[in-house]
């Protein structure tokens, strides 16, 4: 019994630090322009969301969040994305690896007039941090995440890492 609790103890804790570490790292690249949306909270998310991966085609390739939309970060073009989403009030959702590339893509958004947009806290790293599904190109669920660089693969702590 003494074991689980300590165990428990320190699997809260090891999770409480990486997210103080997290908010810090957001912190520090974001404005926090662009409200987030936790993974919690977009789970409960009607179906109607939009989500956006402003991640690039080789990342998104390796997997994405179902049903995404890829619309990179790198060759983003807001006239293309608007042709995918011609209403401004809809309920839009970008994510990236964790949550710095998608500020700037919300912000483009934003500028250009929508109303509803969300940055996901954590991006997909969070989101499969918290053991939820992510697909592949053929939507088949997959373990693997590309995680960008070794770097940035600290931040996934479930899953398959893939970086190049």
């Amino acid at each position: 019994m003494q074991r689980t609790i300590l165990f428990l103890f320190l699997m809260s804790s090891v999770y409480g630090f990486s997210q103080k570490n997290l908010s810090k790292l957001l912190k520090k690249h974001n404005n926090e322009s662009i409200p987030y949306i936790y993974v919690k909270e977009l789970k409960s998310y009607p179906a109607n969301i939009i989500l956006l991966d402003a991640r690039e085609l080789k990342e998104y390739a390796t997997s994405h969040l179902k049903d995404a939309i890829c619309v990179g970060y790198d060759f983003f073009n807001i006239d293309s994305t608007s042709q995918h989403i011609p209403n401004k009030d809809s309920k839009i959702v970008v994510y990236c690896s964790l949550g710095i590339r998608s500020e700037d893509i919300a912000e483009k958004l934003k500028k250009a007039g929508y109303k509803n947009v969300f940055n996901l806290y954590g991006g997909i790293f969070e989101w499969k941090n918290q053991d939820n599904p992510v697909y592949n190109p053929k939507g088949d669920e997959t373990e693997k995440v590309h995680t960008f660089s070794k770097d940035w693969s600290k931040w996934l702590n479930q899953g398959e890492k893939i970086y190049e």
